[in-house]
């Protein structure tokens, strides 16, 4: 990483929010947030459809139980249109769709992970299509029975899983993680 870098010029946080003090707070508190890192996104809209209901990041779709219902997921990101704070102009080489379900309280107040939580599908440039400024990513959750989360994130590298920072620039290791949309079967 370079000697001085400025607030907001390597790692950003996204508030899905109007410009307006108590929105961005309501935002925040809520959940409807993105992180990303070297610039590698600027956008990012993650969201759950079934049953006719939509639920964006930080919200919940109520699913009936009297089926099983499949979950329509749709990802949509912006990548960076210049080049960033170090100067590179950074490519998103892969998106994961991650899910695990919601089992309430953990009779493990230290543990810091979800045994359920997997990566469901991987996703690389061919995989996706251009809508204007962002690219889509569309891909269904089949017979959801259960209550769930599903969140993403991306990466400029080739690593399937990020690992911990090494010597390595920085800037050669770009990622993005969504909050995540849940799903409530009841």
């Amino acid at each position: 990483m370079p000697e001085k870098v400025w607030p907001g010029e390597y790692s950003k946080t996204y508030v899905h929010a109007r410009q307006d003090y108590a929105d961005i707070m309501d935002g925040l508190r809520n959940g409807r947030i993105f992180v990303t890192t070297g610039d590698l996104i600027t956008g990012l809209d993650l969201t759950a459809k079934s049953q006719g209901r939509t639920a964006a990041t930080g919200e919940t779709i109520t699913l009936t139980r009297r089926n099983r219902s499949d979950v329509e997921i749709e990802i949509r990101f912006r990548p960076l249109n210049g080049v960033n704070a170090n100067g590179d102009r950074p490519e998103v080489r892969r998106v994961d769709l991650i899910v695990g379900q919601i089992t309430g309280p953990s009779a493990n107040l230290d543990a810091d992970t979800n045994p359920t939580t997997t990566v469901v599908a991987r996703f690389g440039p061919r995989d996706w299509r251009r809508q204007g400024a962002e690219y889509v990513i569309r891909h269904t959750l089949r017979g959801v029975e259960t209550d769930l989360y599903a969140r993403v994130r991306g990466t400029s590298t080739d690593e399937m899983e990020p690992l911990a920072d090494g010597l390595e620039s920085p800037w050669e290791d770009l990622w993005f993680y969504s909050n995540p949309v849940f799903v409530h079967v009841r």
